[in-house]
């Protein structure tokens, strides 16, 4: 109760309605996986290597590089594969999905994996170009170029020892000083290094007008004499850096001192929050002298034709383990979660898939792959794992591979899926390759589509596949009336209606858990609850908070009912909602426990649709 203490008139705001359930996104998709390029976590790296929110398969090839293969190191061997998790997410976008979570797994080899190009300057001090990030994707071409920007210096009365102005230009700005009747370089010329200088402002003497006065130091600092009417130049840089797949990052203006607001070593440093998908950084020490600046820019220009970083790999193959990953350390803010476990944190994804589980060479691996993939959605609860049967798989391999796995969180799809290769300059000069690919990211993206277009209560079943040439192996209704009741999902190509998903069943033994939909609503509305009935902790346990309890929770599932997730001709039903004294009992409110039972009636989907057609004749009375 809020406090009288004062005569006067007090106004209120109360609440005579039930506070409202709102649903959980269902489509938020997550992978973890080899990508060619992208946030991990390594030994002297950024700390920000959280899962990162892609939502067009444009910004997953910005942060996480192409569908060029990675080079990976295979128990000694040098192999290279295919990059399953761009292809995944590229299907995934490509048959409806929108919003999809990736966390790279990265395993380092006999180095860090990071491209570098080494250089020195004034004095012998050093600097480095590095790749953001580990991978070959690292190994980019690189090309400083100066670039001028006109000006001149005039006259007029300054104190002794400060020669001709150049207004407009700050304090550490590199110039490059034509003498009165010279030529001024032209755009594209080389720097001469004997006509640059660099701006020195004297804060602490200014002219008659109030403004501080400059002088023009060389790169060891000593005063260059300059000329009334010369001509002089700022120079600042611009870094184009080309990448392997056709990328082009252009930056203009860099400046090589940190008093300029464009400081190259502020703009491309490691953890840039205004660019963070940028594929190099600089690393080196602020100069400390406005002349350093010149010898920094000096060595920092390269030939028009660019350099090339080096030492990037793409580390050794991610085993089942590194795909599951390890938890944060709590000890330690700096070291993140990884793989499937960075996953975990990412409290909206509903559906996880390892595009990479089902690559390996050996069967033992791929099963250790779905194994952790098939946990990870048990401990997380509100999630289902789209699991890929191996490569290759024969109909006996498949159900054997099946028959290793039980659970109502899970749910399997064969055969693999067949695309034209859309790497860039893949089958210049050739037919274009043929390449088989993991069902997963074509599956999410059908399971995101089916959410949108009808809800998550629609079995994710009898679907158009799109973005393929063909199916591995061909499923006709013989080898599916195997596989379904195994609950294996088929992928079927059906003349005249195309590729389908031709199958809606988890991977459990229980009849209770048997379709896909019907486990995706329960997390549906299990999930909004959770989230919605936080408000509830710490209330009074009475009868009040008992009758808004149910009220909030009926008005939630009243809507499921009108959207058609529910069966039955009424709301009575449909559902049921009891939370009084009959749900619990004296020792329950004395341990501070409320009871909610919940019961509700899903549709399952319509899986045989059968039409018994006999012969009638007008005297039948049957």
């Amino acid at each position: 109760m809020p406090e009288y203490l004062a005569p006067g008139v007090y106004v209120e705001e109360v609440s005579f309605r039930s506070k409202s359930i709102e649903g959980v996104p269902t489509s938020t998709t997550g992978y973890a996986g080899m990508t060619a390029y992208g946030p991990v976590q390594f030994t002297g790296g950024p700390s920000a290597t959280e899962p990162r929110l892609i939502t067009s398969f444009t910004e997953f090839e910005r942060v996480y590089g192409g569908l060029d293969p990675v080079l990976v190191d295979d128990g000694g061997v040098p192999t290279e594969r295919d990059a399953f998790v761009a292809h995944a997410a590229r299907a995934f976008f490509l048959n409806g999905g929108s919003r999809l979570y990736i966390t790279r797994v990265f395993v380092p080899g006999a180095t860090d994996g990071i491209a570098r190009l080494d250089l020195t300057f004034g004095g012998g001090d050093s600097a480095s170009w590095q790749a953001r990030w580990p991978g070959r994707y690292g190994n980019v071409l690189l090309t400083v170029l100066p670039v001028r920007k006109g000006n001149s210096c005039y006259d007029h009365t300054v104190s002794p020892g400060f020669g001709p102005q150049a207004r407009g230009l700050r304090h550490g700005a590199v110039v490059e000083i034509t003498a009165p009747g010279g030529t001024p370089p032209a755009a594209g010329a080389p720097l001469v290094p004997a006509q640059l200088a660099v701006v020195d402002v004297d804060r602490t003497t200014v002219d008659a007008n109030g403004l501080p006065l400059q002088r023009f130091v060389d790169v060891n600092g000593n005063p260059v004499a300059v000329a009334s009417h010369s001509t002089v130049k700022e120079v600042v840089l611009q870094v184009r850096i080309g990448a392997a797949d056709g990328r082009l990052d252009v930056y203009d203006e860099l400046a090589c001192h940190p008093a300029q607001r464009r400081w190259i070593g502020r703009v491309m440093e490691q953890s840039d929050p205004e660019d963070e998908n940028c594929v190099l950084w600089l690393k080196t020490a602020a100069p400390d002298t406005v002349g350093r600046a010149v010898a920094l820019m000096l060595a920092l220009v390269t030939p028009a034709e660019g350099s090339r970083l080096a030492q990037g790999t793409d580390g050794a193959i991610a085993q089942p383990d590194d795909l599951l990953g390890l938890p944060a350390d709590p000890d330690h803010a700096e070291v993140k979660a990884t793989g499937l476990e960075a996953l975990g944190e990412v409290d909206d994804i509903a559906i996880v898939a390892l595009p990479d589980g089902g690559t390996y060479d050996d069967l033992t691996r791929c099963e250790q792959a779905a194994d952790r993939l098939i946990g990870h959605a048990e401990r997380m609860r509100y999630r289902i794992a789209v699991v890929d049967a191996p490569a290759g798989s024969s109909m006996t391999e498949v159900r054997e591979f099946r028959g290793k796995f039980d659970s109502t969180r899970a749910a399997i799809y064969h055969p693999w899926i067949e695309i034209l290769d859309p790497s860039p300059g893949a089958g210049q000069g050739a037919p274009p390759r043929r390449m088989m690919l993991p069902p997963s990211g074509f599956v999410t993206g059908i399971y995101a589509r089916s959410d949108v277009t009808r809800g998550v209560y629609k079995a994710p079943a009898n679907e158009v596949v799109l973005g393929l040439t063909r199916f591995e192996a061909n499923i006709n209704r013989a080898r599916n009336d195997v596989l379904n009741p195994e609950g294996i999902n088929a992928l079927r190509f059906f003349e005249g209606r195309g590729s389908r998903v031709w199958g809606a069943r988890t991977m459990s033994s229980d009849p209770e858990w048997r379709y896909v939909n019907v486990r995706r609503l329960f997390i549906y509305l299990e999930h909004s609850i959770d989230k919605a009935m936080q408000w509830a902790v710490f209330e009074p346990n009475n009868d009040r908070l008992w009758a808004n309890i149910r009220q909030t929770v009926e008005d939630f599932l009243y809507v499921q009912w009108l959207n058609g997730a529910l069966l039955g001709a009424t709301p009575e039903e449909a559902y049921f909602v009891r939370c009084d004294r009959t749900t619990m009992t004296q020792n329950d409110l004395d341990n501070g426990r409320l009871i909610c039972l919940i019961g509700v009636a899903p549709t399952r989907p319509a899986e045989f649709v059968v039409f018994r057609i006999g012969q009638w004749t007008a005297d039948a009375r049957a």
